[in-house]
């Protein structure tokens, strides 16, 4: 089992209960779509995941090992298995994309790799092919802070698309995206998990996104899983029940249009 969570909370400093007594395992090469309202806590389960947040109680499991019972040394060889796409990712406005880029395989380099890479790109190729799978490799010697979110966020999924991890966390990586580009950024990511066996775990607010792409969906709610299903069981009632006092802008549950072909994950 790749990812493993057996009664884990999660409480943060401030007090407020993120996730509750969650019960979720998901195996080598799955695929999974989280969906929910804002505040339900599929953000803080993603950085869970990715071992950035640690469980207030429960046992937490990934790619085999208790993440939180490892030295600091280990959990770091953890991590460089483990990809997280931010919905806004952490790039210095000055930075390079190439730089940025290549900055994936931090985890993975040496300390003296890793600083002279600051300086003079190592892999300019592997940054190029990255980007050029999301339609940017024209911006490779661009500053981050030239791009709009959008580029942004396709530069992050180029870093970790670039990093080759085992497990592949992404937290609303489409959200400044126009739909056809969050369309093809998805189909992007979901290709790279089958053709390289990834886990693929993704947050994302468009159901109908989800809904397309992933075959099991996980409804999340106040910190809680209330629904884990495969996308044809999910139906507008559980919907519903999912997004209650909440405003959908959109048919859920509609399918994709006829002259679209999009394979599920």
């Amino acid at each position: 089992m790749t990812l493993h969570l057996n009664g884990v909370s999660l409480t943060h400093s401030n007090g407020v209960h993120a996730l509750q007594g969650l019960d979720l395992h998901i195996g080598a090469n799955e695929q999974v779509a989280i969906i929910g309202p804002s505040g339900a806590g599929k953000s803080s389960l993603l950085n869970l995941l990715a071992t950035a947040l640690r469980p207030s109680s429960g046992e937490l499991q990934v790619l085999g090992e208790r993440a939180w019972q490892l030295s600091a040394r280990q959990r770091q060889r953890l991590r460089a298995r483990i990809g997280l796409v931010h919905q806004a990712p952490p790039l210095p406005p000055r930075q390079r994309v190439v730089t940025a880029v290549l900055a994936g395989k931090i985890g993975q380099w040496g300390l003296g790799k890793s600083l002279l890479n600051l300086v003079h790109p190592l892999d300019i190729p592997g940054a190029r092919a990255a980007l050029t799978r999301l339609d940017l490799s024209d911006k490779l010697f661009a500053q981050c802070q030239q791009l709009s979110g959008g580029q942004l966020q396709r530069v992050g999924i180029a870093r970790v698309l670039y990093q080759a991890p085992e497990v592949l966390l992404a937290d609303e990586p489409v959200s400044a995206m126009d739909p056809v580009l969050a369309e093809h950024t998805l189909s992007v990511l979901c290709h790279h998990a089958r053709e390289h066996n990834v886990t693929l775990v993704a947050s994302l607010h468009a159901v109908e996104l989800a809904l397309a792409h992933f075959s099991r969906i996980i409804g999340l709610r106040d910190g809680q899983i209330l629904f884990d299903l495969p996308a044809s069981q999910v139906d507008r009632d559980l919907l519903d029940k999912l997004y209650a006092n909440e405003q959908l802008q959109f048919s859920p549950v509609a399918p994709p249009p006829l002259s679209v072909q999009i394979p599920r994950c």
